[in-house]
């Protein structure tokens, strides 16, 4: 039976206007649980991040919540630990189509991050549609053929090096959307945690404006409410404004909060035994 690919992250933002007419709001799925993947799935929001960069994802985890986003009205977007040609073709293979390659610093790593997602001779991805999910086991009709128009090439601008290639980046043909991430980026400006630093919004801004002078989209990591209505007004295409383990996290501790006092949780520490 002759299967049909989604449409790729790509093609979502291209029809932003006809389609939403407004940036793309998504949030991280950090977990590895499907579960909570399909959880997020049916929230509204425009996309999903599942990452394996800072999270306990490996290939099995990262199939496992693909399958249970699918069907949802969502798109789903993959990262990578590194950028490398091995786990992108493996990536690929699982049936990953937007990719989120970090640390993507200057032309020539961009360069790499979309050959390994092209077969020969445009890029150097490994041929394996028959044993692979990609194709669902060839009965996508020509995939091979058509294998670049099922994957998206988002690349990631978190440091000030990166910053400054901003231009050569994305001018990398290949690169659909570049996506800043301020933790990283203020961190390699010498401002660890201090993602609101004047200075690393200025560099943030001036990504934003390089995008748009290339005519390609940007996004923008932003939990800050105000700090992600900043960058949508100075021209971000599409933000991630949440994380399930944050969410999960802050609301367990306001359920704390409500119902325990803070001198009930000091008695019952000086009530446990020590075991030392």
């Amino acid at each position: 039976m002759p299967l049909r690919i989604e449409e790729t992250f790509r093609d979502a933002l291209a029809g932003q206007t006809g389609k939403t007419g407004r940036p793309l709001a998504g949030m991280w799925v950090c977990s590895g649980s499907p579960l909570v993947a399909e959880l997020c799935a049916g929230s509204g929001l425009d996309w999903l991040l599942v990452d394996a960069e800072h999270s306990p994802n490996g290939l099995e985890s990262i199939l496992a919540q693909l399958q249970a986003i699918h069907g949802y009205p969502v798109h789903t977007l993959v990262r990578p630990p590194v950028n490398d040609t091995v786990l992108v073709k493996q990536y690929l293979d699982l049936g990953v189509q937007n990719l989120l390659i970090p640390m993507v610093n200057s032309a020539a790593e961009a360069e790499a991050a979309v050959a390994a997602t092209r077969y020969p001779p445009q890029g150097v991805r490994g041929v394996g549609s028959a044993l692979a999910r990609a194709a669902r086991w060839n009965r996508v009709p020509d995939y091979l053929a058509r294998a670049n128009e099922t994957i998206s090439v988002t690349v990631q601008i978190e440091s000030d090096a990166a910053v400054a290639a901003v231009e050569n980046i994305l001018a990398v043909d290949g690169v659909d959307a570049i996506f800043v991430g301020p933790s990283d980026l203020a961190a390699s400006m010498g401002l660890l945690g201090q993602q609101e630093h004047p200075e690393v919004r200025a560099a943030v801004e001036h990504c934003l404006s390089a995008a748009q002078a290339a005519g390609k989209p940007a996004g923008v990591n932003a939990f800050n409410p105000d700090t992600a209505r900043h960058y949508l007004a100075n021209g971000a295409n599409f933000i991630l404004v949440g994380a399930d383990v944050a969410l999960l996290a802050r609301g367990s501790e306001a359920l704390a909060a409500q119902y325990i006092k803070p001198s009930d949780i000091q008695k019952a520490d000086d009530d446990t035994p020590s075991s030392y």
